[in-house]
């Protein structure tokens, strides 16, 4: 079969194509019949008549079945011109119809943004959903920027380089998500809540500049635009400064959007830089919303307002009255604040390394300078609270790297989903992520989480309490 695209068919007046796809809408004009006819492209009127092919068969054509119509491409009437549409000058004078596949009524209308649905539907027929010229359109510019940053950062020397997703259960921060060995009775993996052990590995395997669009697991309690699954954008260098990484990010964000988001305006270039200490002081968090203008008035949605975050406190108190780490344990101190680490003095003014890049209010992205030797790396698990034994346990492979020639480096991770969510003006994460959980965590397509047979657990060596 020799397709045609839908979008193509405004450049072929005359011809004739083969067209397949969904009934996106159908009309009755006395005895003509219209169809809108939609496939990934785009949409396109085909029109039937009493004494032309198909018209039987049109009769019975309804919204999402599947369908493959041959015809000729006529121009449309000037009239009858829609040019809200790249199509709306053409329409198609029908050879032959075909039903691939008939559809049950849809679920919801698939001709609005979808905002009005609720989401328990969206998310259960998730498949129907995503067909919304919205949604496609958010996958596509996902794709888009996607396949940008790779370019990007391969032209600038970058390898990507897959991670394990079998990993070990270290203390990060969140929860993790732990998967049970068959083959080892009582142990378990844990899915990565970021690759950040391993793209700090690959420096110290010489790998130098290495990027991945990262899957990333975090058993987190529900709240907000949050997922328990979602990608980040994820790099590390070695020989590296606080500034290199920043320029580089800085200058990779400005051309994305200069070519992928023509319409968008970035309020200052470069972007200005603030300490933790001003922001908390004169914004009163540390993602201020630097946009000059109010960011309700119109047109503002175009508006990018980028600001660098930097010197936050390393560590901060807890309930309990030790400390632990504010953003990465993994950081390094700034130069000036490394004697104070080493000595574990003044621990509550040691600063890192971190810089933080926020966008109308919202961070996108984290990262710092690494601890790249094995005694300072110690030392800040020694200020967590942490005995030599777990220090051991938990980080001994790392330690251990660092004694085999680890160079300096630093990296940064960009919360990839957000970036798009925020430069396409969706209200959350899941409109940009082709299969997302609901807002508890839940897949309605899926019915997941699930309980698992009982053969199944005998065999993982577990028992489950209700």
């Amino acid at each position: 079969m020799q397709r045609t695209s839908i979008l193509e068919t405004k450049d072929l007046v005359g011809q004739e194509v083969t067209l397949c796809g969904w009934i996106h809408n159908r009309r009755d004009h006395g005895k003509l019949i219209f169809i809108d006819l939609r496939d990934r492209s785009g949409i396109v009127q085909i029109v039937f008549t009493p004494k032309g092919a198909g018209y039987d068969l049109a009769n019975q054509l309804r919204s999402e079945w599947v369908v493959c119509i041959k015809g000729k491409v006529n121009p449309r009437p000037e009239k009858m011109f829609n040019d809200e549409i790249p199509t709306g000058r053409i329409e198609i004078e029908p050879t032959d119809l075909e039903v691939f596949n008939k559809s049950e009524t849809p679920p919801f209308p698939i001709d609005t943004d979808g905002y009005e649905i609720g989401e328990e539907s969206r998310m259960k027929y998730r498949y129907v959903d995503l067909r919304r010229q919205r949604l496609a359109k958010n996958l596509a510019i996902r794709h888009t920027m996607a396949m940008f940053i790779r370019n990007w950062l391969s032209d600038k020397g970058f390898l990507e380089v897959e991670t394990p997703i079998l990993t070990k259960s270290t203390p990060e921060g969140a929860r993790d998500f732990v998967v049970p060995s068959r083959l080892y009775p009582g142990q378990f993996f844990a899915l990565p809540q970021s690759p950040q052990q391993y793209k700090q590995l690959l420096m110290v395997a010489g790998v130098e500049k290495y990027f991945q669009l990262a899957r990333c697991f975090r058993d987190e309690d529900t709240r907000g635009d949050r997922q328990p699954e979602f990608t980040q954008l994820d790099m590390e260098m070695s020989f590296v400064e606080r500034e290199d990484v920043m320029q580089l990010n800085e200058g990779l964000l400005i051309e994305m959007v200069q070519k992928i988001y023509p319409q968008k305006r970035i309020q200052k270039i470069p972007f200005p830089r603030i300490s933790y200490k001003e922001a908390m002081e004169k914004y009163q968090t540390d993602r201020p919303d630097m946009r000059n203008d109010n960011p309700l008035a119109d047109g503002d949605l175009n508006l990018l307002a980028f600001c660098w975050v930097v010197d936050f406190p390393f560590f901060e108190k807890t309930q309990e009255g030790g400390f632990t780490f504010t953003h990465n344990p993994f950081s390094a101190p700034k130069p000036e604040d490394m004697e104070n680490l080493m000595n574990k003095k003044n621990i509550a003014g040691i600063l890192t390394t971190q810089y933080d890049i926020v966008l109308n209010g919202w961070e996108i992205g984290g990262g710092s300078i690494r601890n790249h030797q094995s005694e300072a790396l110690e030392k800040v698990f020694e200020i967590m609270g942490f005995e030599k034994e777990r220090i051991e346990q938990n980080f001994g492979h790392m330690l251990t790297a660092f004694k085999n020639g680890a160079p300096p480096h630093g990296g940064i991770a960009w919360g990839f989903d957000r970036l798009i969510a925020l430069l396409n003006n969706e209200p959350n994460i899941r409109e940009v992520m082709a299969f997302p959980k609901t807002g508890d965590a839940r897949d309605l397509m899926m019915k997941s989480p699930s309980e698992l047979e009982e053969k199944q657990l005998k065999e993982l060596h577990l028992k489950t309490v209700k």
